[in-house]
């Protein structure tokens, strides 16, 4: 299956703010940052990342359901949203 990418721009927006966070992360622990404030910026992170992947799978799972002709592999959609967990 191949996801719209149309779909997914907003998506795509989110990783690259993410990408960016990450490197404020990163930037942050090199600089010796208060580790509260390196934490709080690492949560961030990790909710911006999985909404993102979330998305991504409700973006599928939409494509799936309009297209009944491809096949629905339950197992391998159940390891999708379990590996967000």
């Amino acid at each position: 299956m191949q996801l719209d990418t149309d779909e997914l721009t907003p998506v795509i927006n989110r990783l690259k703010r993410a990408q960016g966070q990450l490197a404020g992360v990163v930037r942050m622990l090199q600089e010796g940052q208060d580790c509260k404030d390196v934490v709080t910026q690492l949560s961030a992170v990790s909710k911006a990342l999985d909404r993102a992947g979330f998305a991504i799978i409700a973006s599928g799972l939409q494509q799936c359901l309009s297209n009944p002709d491809e096949s629905l592999d339950t197992k391998d959609l159940e390891k999708l949203f379990l590996s967000l967990a």
